[in-house]
């Protein structure tokens, strides 16, 4: 789940050809909704999302006993130390700041997909 059109599309591109199917949604409500009714196996969500920020998705995804197993790959501002901490104080099993490289990006969601 991310808000910006243009990382959207390069992100989906980039993990279908790394052999993963990608789900997106591009607002917090939609994407929380879509959780509950179809879990993915790893969660990329970024911070800034209309509606439900990603804190906010990341809390009710943690504190739900359907979802809350679910391994979550935050997406943060670069320089945002706070996103940062609260990430990690959400519950985010890992956090990339952006701008991100590709491989990083694929090697996060790999090692998710393996918890």
């Amino acid at each position: 789940m991310e808000d910006e059109p243009n990382i959207v599309i390069s992100l989906k591109f980039l993990l279908e050809n790394a052999g993963f199917n990608v789900d997106v949604e591009t607002n917090g409500k939609d994407a929380l909704n879509h959780i509950f009714q179809q879990p993915p196996s790893v969660l990329v969500l970024d911070v800034m999302l209309p509606e439900l920020d990603g804190f906010e998705i990341l809390k009710r995804v943690r504190t739900d006993p359907r979802v809350n197993r679910l391994p979550v790959l935050m997406l943060t501002a670069k320089g945002q130390r706070e996103d940062q901490k609260n990430a990690i104080e959400f519950g985010a099993d890992k956090f990339i700041t952006k701008p991100f490289s590709n491989a990083e990006v694929v090697e996060a969601v790999e090692s998710l997909v393996s918890i």
